[in-house]
């Protein structure tokens, strides 16, 4: 597969609409496996603010909800939309439930997961909120969950990677 194609891999949005990375323009894309019921639940706050600092310069944070990791995403979608708002005001688009890991796992995840972290890991997503930042070209920078949004290596890679 081309680095772009990744762009192009269809996922459900949150309104059951068929939809790829390149919908939300054609600038970098963080895409975030979230859950509300998490100890790293509070990172929402910082993926906020990422959105709205460089949100005009062409970025987009993407969350997909997912419920593998000990079922701390158990809502329904209006439930988890309702969450997203009313916690945290969150501005950037959530998309449907999906599965990161296993056989069944999403397609975007299935590729994404193909890429290493800054310890030279692929494989399996370890938990909620692990990040990959989709640049315009398609490669991808991997974030393990612990790591903060608003981390400097983070903040670099979303710099370097504005159109």
């Amino acid at each position: 597969m081309s680095d772009t194609a990744l762009r192009q891999i269809p996922f459900i949005d949150a309104e059951g609409s068929t939809r790829t990375l390149d919908d939300y323009g054609t600038g970098p894309v963080l895409v975030v496996n979230v859950a509300s019921k998490c100890g790293l639940t509070p990172q929402y706050e910082q993926l906020e603010e990422l959105q709205r600092r460089f949100g005009d310069r062409g970025f987009t944070v993407i969350g997909f909800p997912c419920n593998q990791f000990f079922g701390q995403e158990p809502g329904s979608m209006d439930q988890i939309l309702e969450f997203c708002s009313t916690t945290y005001g969150i501005s950037f688009p959530i998309n449907d439930k999906v599965k990161v890991n296993g056989r069944s796992a999403a397609d975007l995840y299935k590729t994404l997961k193909q890429t290493e972290d800054g310890h030279g890991k692929a494989g399996r997503v370890e938990w909620n909120f692990e990040k990959f930042l989709v640049a315009p070209d398609g490669s991808v920078r991997r974030f393990r969950p612990k790591q903060v949004p608003d981390s400097p290596e983070i903040v670099a890679a979303i710099e370097a990677a504005l159109i």
